[in-house]
């Protein structure tokens, strides 16, 4: 896939508030209890699989990576902007980090015991999802997983919807729809986890974990 303008504009974007988006998400997974139950289910699955690494793509400063990393888990961060992925090096100069997109992910073929995708598939353009998915596909390893999190629509119609998101345009998607499309890609949704929103939430968005699993 050729890097578009959209994924220029994220990614600049993402280069102008990575300090401040640092700073409201690096000591945020504490307070989700659920997020983290997901994600050790998910880092002891993916260890079982391939060579075992996890591929954290959309890492930002690199604080899921490195709670993957503390689990034992061989995790690595890849993310489109500079600014994140020198904040994330800064902050844990013993993990690997890469800039990257995961539209054309540098990792070899099959290889990947996990690959995490959370909350930066919502940047993706939908017609393009596809492609993105299918990269996913690619990268890991029979029997490897991938675990996506992304926003809910209120409702199955329409699948997909914009949504003002305070960095860049983004998408929420229907859970099910979601799965289909992973479906088409080769991944098997395994389980699935919904968050509802807080009441304290900016947004009032039921929040969408699925764990899929390369045939």
């Amino acid at each position: 896939m050729v890097e578009d303008e959209a994924f220029h504009s994220t990614r600049a974007a993402y280069d102008s508030v990575a300090s401040t988006y640092a700073d409201l998400f690096h000591d945020s997974l504490p307070g989700l209890p659920l997020d983290r139950a997901i994600l050790d289910a998910f880092g002891e699955l993916a260890r079982a699989a391939g060579d075992g690494r996890v591929a954290d793509l959309g890492c930002g400063p690199g604080h899921v990576t490195a709670y993957l990393a503390k689990a034992g888990i061989d995790a690595f961060g890849v993310d489109a902007s500079p600014a994140m992925i020198e904040l994330a090096r800064r902050a844990h100069p013993e993990l690997r980090f890469e800039v990257g997109s995961m539209t054309e992910p540098d990792i070899a073929d099959g290889t990947l015991g996990g690959a995490l995708s959370r909350w930066s598939v919502i940047h993706i353009p939908p017609p393009e999802l596809p492609e993105v998915l299918a990269e996913f596909h690619r990268i890991l390893a029979p029997g490897g997983h991938l675990l996506i999190g992304f926003s809910a629509t209120d409702g199955p119609s329409p699948a997909t919807q914009e949504f003002d998101h305070a960095v860049a345009p983004a998408h929420r998607w229907w859970p099910d729809h979601m799965a289909a499309l992973l479906r088409a890609a080769g991944l098997n949704e395994v389980a699935r986890m919904v968050r509802e929103p807080e009441p304290t939430d900016l947004r009032q968005f039921r929040e969408i974990h699925l764990l899929a699993r390369r045939a």
